[in-house]
């Protein structure tokens, strides 16, 4: 059986996706996925052995410019790839409008989330098959239970993203190492840097190296000054997903906020503590069998703002972070690590 997925993004979503395919994979042994995903996540994909084809979609960047020839010319190549074959299902993961179109556009039987389960109603106009799938759930469950309805079987028990850890060689590094994923997109999703450089340190006072991943020049100077002066801690270079996968599949562990990278660690079964103070975790957050998700239990949390919404006292900022300090992390994570 060949199926069509459509899941483009974002990175956390993807992901999320991850779970539903491997159980398909165990439920189903003649089946393979293509999948249809933004250029910038290409990769993924490819972790999962089921995946035998990906089909990579640049609306981020075509949508920027329509007009150009370059931009239309991959635009018709990619209708023609994704037209080149005829599936047995055509699958839209995403239940958006920008998904539907690419669905609308595939040889096969449309399944998709009807217009009472999609994020955006309009979308399920694409899909001769709309499926029910109830809100108010976690998004990968309710992806697993999108697959399970449309392929005919029961959602097996337990979450495994079947992301094989080996594939990705060890760092050229000594000893054991906690990685620390730092950056995100809003200053509310921001552990608090006297947070980090409290924790690089006594995690390099135990014996272990501290590795500070950064994705642009903001997040770069942020793991500086976390850095700076800490022996045994140390800045990576800017590097691709792949090569920062090398990383976090052989860490010790894996201290994160709410960011797309964070799901990553979750796919790997690496010890992790993904941060939660001024957004949700209830139906998009981390999950996996080794992250634990830590929330803030301040009564302005979570707020779901991206400035803070309460006043500067001086104290640590932004203050639902207070309950969430380095000494809870380390008591989470160090009994999990047999070295420490």
């Amino acid at each position: 059986m060949k199926v069509l997925l459509i899941k483009t993004s974002s990175l956390g979503d993807v992901f999320h996706t991850l779970p539903a395919v491997q159980d398909a994979f165990q439920q189903c042994p003649d089946i393979e996925f293509h999948w249809v995903v933004e250029e910038g996540f290409r990769d993924i994909p490819t972790w999962h052995p089921a995946v035998t084809k990906v089909i990579p979609v640049a609306w981020r960047r075509w949508r920027k410019s329509l007009t150009k020839k370059d931009t239309r010319a991959e635009m018709k190549a990619f209708y023609q790839t994704l037209r080149a074959e005829e599936y047995d299902i055509v699958l839209d993961a995403q239940g958006l409008l920008k998904s539907a179109v690419i669905t609308r556009m595939a040889k096969g039987p449309r399944f998709g989330l009807d217009s009472h389960s999609a994020r955006e109603s309009l979308a399920a106009k694409a899909y001769q098959f709309p499926q029910s799938i109830a809100k108010g759930t976690h998004a990968i469950e309710r992806v697993r239970h999108l697959f399970a309805q449309v392929l005919n079987y029961s959602v097996p028990e337990g979450q495994n993203y079947g992301v094989d850890r080996s594939r990705w060689n060890r760092p050229d590094i000594e000893g054991n190492y906690w990685v620390f994923l730092h950056g995100t997109t809003w200053d509310t999703k921001l552990w608090p840097e006297a947070y980090w450089r409290e924790l690089a340190e006594k995690v390099t006072a135990q014996g272990s190296s501290v590795v500070l991943a950064w994705g642009n020049d903001e997040e770069k100077a942020r793991a500086g000054r976390i850095a700076d002066g800490i022996a045994g801690a140390i800045v990576l270079p800017k590097m691709g997903l792949n090569a920062l996968n090398a990383w976090l599949a052989h860490s010790s562990a894996v201290v994160g906020v709410d960011t797309g990278l964070s799901h990553v660690v979750a796919s790997l079964s690496v010890p992790a503590v993904a941060i939660y103070g001024a957004t949700d975790a209830t139906l998009t957050g981390v999950s996996g069998p080794q992250v634990e998700v830590m929330r803030s239990q301040r009564a302005c949390a979570p707020c779901l703002s991206k400035q803070c919404l309460q006043p500067d006292d001086g104290e640590i900022q932004p203050p639902c972070y207070r309950d969430i300090p380095p000494q809870r992390v380390l008591d989470h994570l160090i009994p999990l690590l047999g070295h420490l």
